[in-house]
């Protein structure tokens, strides 16, 4: 795997959809689009699945047992570096000024 990420931003993540609620293109709604629904919704699933990360990344942390594994430092480079690029993209991701909507191209 290249590091790349093949869903674009605009699919929901199906981890994302709770009981009750439905994509934008739904109908039921129970009270997601409330500020304090969204911003509770954020912090539970940031917390969730950033802590699923650091537990994935301490896994592979066990892998540098040299009596258990036997591995070349240019593979535990590669390893860093896609660890690095995954984390680079989140803060990007964060980061990336949202395109203002109706804003018109102009030369």
């Amino acid at each position: 795997m290249d590091g790349k990420f093949s869903r674009s931003r605009s699919e929901p993540d199906v981890s994302d959809v709770e009981d009750g609620e439905e994509t934008s293109s739904g109908t039921t709604d129970t009270g997601a689009n409330d500020l304090a629904s969204k911003r509770e919704r954020f912090r539970r699933l940031a917390e969730s699945r950033t802590n699923k990360a650091l537990s994935a990344i301490a896994i592979i942390g066990n892998l540098s047992n040299r009596h258990v594994y036997e591995y070349e430092d240019a593979e535990v480079r590669k390893i860093v570096k896609a660890l690095r690029e995954a984390v680079s993209a989140v803060e990007e991701r964060f980061n990336a000024p949202k395109a203002r909507a109706g804003a018109r191209f102009k030369l």
